[in-house]
Order: structure tokens, then sequence, then C-alpha cells
């Protein structure tokens, strides 16, 4: 499996795909709208009901199209569909309890470019968020955590930084305040090569 690509750049082409596609329905939907306003017969277009219809019938197959051809795109949602297969280097346990997240070891948790990790995040009591983030703000990944599950998101790092945990789920007025700054570094010194078990 190739390296993670960041989600700036899965989104950024997503974004321009989704943008024209998105124009284009604007544009049925702009015509219809215009036509409904008209006197009936009055100023006659090439737009027929065949027409129109067969516009519909293009617009739905780009769609699905664009959802088949893109979602392999975005490597974590090909790992997801492929997590039972897919042995992890490493599995970092992260509690929550009574709005604070519980680290498995002293921060920062240090990880290598290229290792698969599963984090596993469990929650004690209510549904909080589990979202990793840059210093920039941006975020990297987010999972709801749902208590009394295992929650697991598997994720592979291809370039070095210092990342934030930060809650992405409402859980009360404390649930502003769960952050843990420089939880998670990660040292792009040694590659480790995806692995699925047979």
């Amino acid at each position: 499996m190739q390296d993670l690509t960041t989600t700036h750049e899965v989104l950024g082409t997503l974004k321009l795909v989704y943008t024209i596609y998105a124009l284009a329905i604007i544009s049925l939907i702009g015509w219809f709208a215009y036509r409904v306003t008209q006197e009936p017969g009055s100023n006659k277009s090439f737009i027929t009901p065949k027409v129109f219809y067969s516009y519909l019938a293009l617009l739905v197959m780009v769609g699905v199209g664009i959802h088949i051809l893109t979602y392999n795109k975005i490597p974590w949602v090909a790992w997801e569909l492929k997590k039972h297969m897919i042995k992890p280097d490493r599995v970092v346990e992260i509690t929550i309890k009574d709005h604070k997240y519980h680290l498995p070891e002293i921060k920062p948790i240090v990880l290598q470019c290229g290792e698969v990790v599963k984090f596993n995040v469990k929650s004690q009591d209510l549904t909080y968020g589990f979202g990793l983030f840059r210093k920039d703000n941006s975020m990297v990944f987010q999972m709801q955590v749902v208590p009394k599950y295992d929650n697991e998101l598997l994720w592979k790092f291809s370039k070095s930084g210092t990342y934030d945990i930060i809650s992405t789920e409402y859980s009360g007025p404390k649930g502003a305040f769960m952050k843990i700054p420089s939880a998670i570094r990660v040292d792009c010194y040694k590659k480790v090569a995806m692995k699925e078990s047979r």
C-alpha cells in the first residue's frame, strides 16, 4: 500500500471535482427554476423533456462514478475496508474518562514514518471525539469514541511532526478543554512496510 497522501492534497483534488459536479447540478436546478417562472408556451427551448431527463440521468451516473473512482484515492477509506487483513506494527491504547485522555505512556508517544498504527480508543463514560491535529490546527483524522467499545482507527504517517490530541465531539462544557498538546511525535528515520496477514 502506498504512503499516505496528506488530507490537504486529497481534499484539494476532491474539492475541485465536487465543485464542478455541484455547478452542473446547480445549472439543472437553475434552468428548472427559470422554466417554472415562464408563461406556458413562451420561450421555446431546445431543452425538451427528453434532454432534461437525459442530463439528469448523466448527472446521476457521473455522481456514482465519482464516488466509485475516488473512494480508493482516500487512503484511510481503503485501509478501513481492508483492516481485517492489515496487521498493525504498533497498537496505541488510549482511554478516556471524566473528560480526560489517559495515554499509555509519558507524552509524547513516539511513532515512526511508514509504521502502521492502530489507535484503539475506549471511553469509560460518555461519547467523546478523538482527533489528531497538526500545529497549524488542521486535522489529520478524527473518530467518534462510543462508550464501552473498542473504537479503532488505522493510520500510517508519512511526514515528521508533532501532533495535538483534541476532542472533536460535544461531551458537555468540559469537552471544550479536552486537549493534550504535543501528545504524539512522528519521526521519519526508518521505514516500515505495510503488512497484510494471510
